[in-house]
C-alpha cells in the first residue's frame, strides 16, 4: 500500500494527523483561555469533559494520533538517513534556505513528546484518569494555580511551547504543501498565514501560565481586574 511504501505517503499520514492535533490544540488553548476570565466556566467545561464517554472516545482518537505521527515521522526519518546513505556525512554546510526548524523537525519533536509527558502528569493524570479510576478528580483551577506558580514548570513549559513553535510553524505550510493545496502563489501565503494562526495559538497558551505564575508569585493583583478568574 503506497501510505506505507512511499515517502509521499508517508508524508501525507505526517500531514493529516498533524493538521488534525492542530485543531485539538487550537481547541484545547481556547478552552484554557476561559480559566483567565471565569474560574467557573473552567470548572464547568472540566465537568462536562471529564470521563464521559465521548471525552474518552476523543482521548483515545488524539492517542492514536499522537503514536500515528510519531511513529511515521520516526519511520520516515530513518528511511531518509538510509536512503542518503554515507552522503550524509559528506556535508559540511549547512543548506542555503533551509531554516532551523526544518532541519531539526525529530528533535523538535521528541522535546514536544517530553513535554507532553509533563503535562499528562500535571493535569491529564490528577484529573480524566483519577476519575477513570473511580476517584475524585482534582480541580482544574487548583491545578492550574499550583502548575504554573512553580518557575521550573513555567520555564520547562515554556521550553516545550517554544518548540512546539517551531515545529508546528514548519509543520503546517509542509502539510499544506504535501497535501496538494499549495502552489507559487500561494507557497508564501500559506508559510505567512501558519506564522500567524501557529504564533497566536501559542501566546493564547503562554499568556495563561504567565498570568498565573505573575499572580500567583508576584500578587500582580491588578492582573484580576483584567482577567476575573484568576483571583476565584
Amino acid at each position: 500500500m503506497w501510505l506505507f511504501n512511499s515517502s509521499v505517503g508517508k508524508k501525507l499520514v505526517m500531514s493529516i494527523t498533524g493538521l488534525a492535533l492542530i485543531l485539538f490544540l487550537t481547541f484545547h488553548m481556547s478552552m484554557n483561555c476561559v480559566a483567565l476570565f471565569s474560574a467557573e466556566g473552567y470548572r464547568f467545561i472540566c465537568e462536562f469533559l471529564g470521563a464521559n464517554w465521548y471525552a474518552i472516545v476523543g482521548t483515545i482518537g488524539l492517542a492514536l494520533l499522537m503514536v500515528i505521527h510519531f511513529v511515521y515521522a520516526l519511520w520516515l526519518t530513518l528511511t531518509n538517513q538510509k536512503a542518503r546513505g554515507n552522503q550524509r556525512y559528506a556535508v559540511t554546510a549547512r543548506p542555503k534556505g533551509v531554516e532551523f526548524a526544518s532541519r531539526n523537525m525529530f528533535v523538535l519533536g521528541l522535546i514536544v513528546v517530553l513535554g507532553l509527558t509533563l503535562h499528562l502528569f500535571n493535569f491529564w493524570a490528577k484529573m480524566q484518569l483519577v476519575e477513570l479510576g473511580g476517584g475524585v478528580p482534582g480541580d482544574g483551577v487548583d491545578l492550574i494555580r499550583f502548575t504554573f506558580s512553580k518557575w521550573y514548570f513555567v520555564l520547562l513549559y515554556l521550553v516545550w511551547l517554544g518548540a512546539l513553535w517551531f515545529h508546528l510553524t514548519h509543520g503546517f505550510w509542509s502539510a499544506i504543501q504535501t497535501i496538494g493545496w499549495s502552489n507559487t502563489k500561494w507557497f508564501v501565503r500559506w508559510k505567512w498565514i501558519g506564522y500567524i494562526c501557529v504564533t497566536l495559538l501559542i501566546l493564547g497558551f503562554v499568556g495563561v501560565l504567565v498570568s498565573y505564575f505573575c499572580y500567583e508569585t508576584f500578587h500582580w493583583t491588578f492582573l484580576s481586574s483584567l482577567f476575573g478568574g484568576l483571583a476565584q
